[in-house]
């Protein structure tokens, strides 16, 4: 049977590459995000998309993802609307991924939101990915060209890390890549141990 551990950190904490390790392992990685994006390209879900909305939210016959951020930032019932077509399809796309990957004695299941969306209930382990909050900002900023308060405006919204650890087989502090890689093989080895023993 095919164990599902969850990886999951918050903005900045670095859970893509910390998920792009594994894979280099030779571990499977379903990158949720990924994943939610290429279903809401496909036409019946745009178009199950467009009927809660008053406005058009298509460009050039797919969703126009910007606006629609903004529409649903302002109306929370939008989004919970939004999510309940999303989040099925996505349940029922990982169910699909890992029928497909039986061979594995484990699969990673990368996913942001692993908490708020009580994810985590269905994963056999999980994975909490983790830096300091200065560390994070600067990453995103980085990255995204964006303000360091408009990252600490989203780190504040979300769930904090100290309320995730309880529920966490293993915490990856991701300071130095060297240690992360090292950290990431330790934690195969402990899962396949585990899994053996059981």
């Amino acid at each position: 049977m095919t164990k599902i551990v969850g990886l999951t950190g918050g903005i900045g904490s670095g859970k893509t590459m910390v998920a792009n390790f594994f894979k280099e392992e030779g571990i499977p990685v379903y990158i949720s995000d990924e994943r939610a994006k290429i279903i809401m390209d496909k036409p019946e879900v745009i178009q199950k998309i467009q009927e809660i909305f008053d406005e058009n939210v298509q460009k050039e016959g797919k969703l126009n993802r910007k606006r629609i951020r903004e529409i649903v930032f302002k109306e929370s019932h939008l989004l919970e609307k939004l999510n309940a077509i999303v989040h099925p399809a996505v349940k029922k796309d990982f169910k699909q991924w890992v029928d497909l990957h039986q061979k594995y004695s484990f699969v990673i299941k990368e996913s942001a939101l692993l908490f708020e969306q009580k994810l985590y209930k269905t994963c056999d382990y999980i994975i909490l990915v983790t830096a300091p909050e200065e560390i994070r900002v600067k990453r995103v900023v980085k990255r995204d060209g964006v303000t360091a308060e408009s990252i600490r405006d989203i780190i504040r919204n979300q769930l904090k890390d100290e309320d995730k650890i309880p529920f966490c087989d293993w915490v990856i502090i991701n300071v130095d890549k060297e240690l992360v890689k090292k950290e990431i093989k330790n934690i195969i080895e402990d899962i396949n141990l585990r899994n053996n023993s059981i």
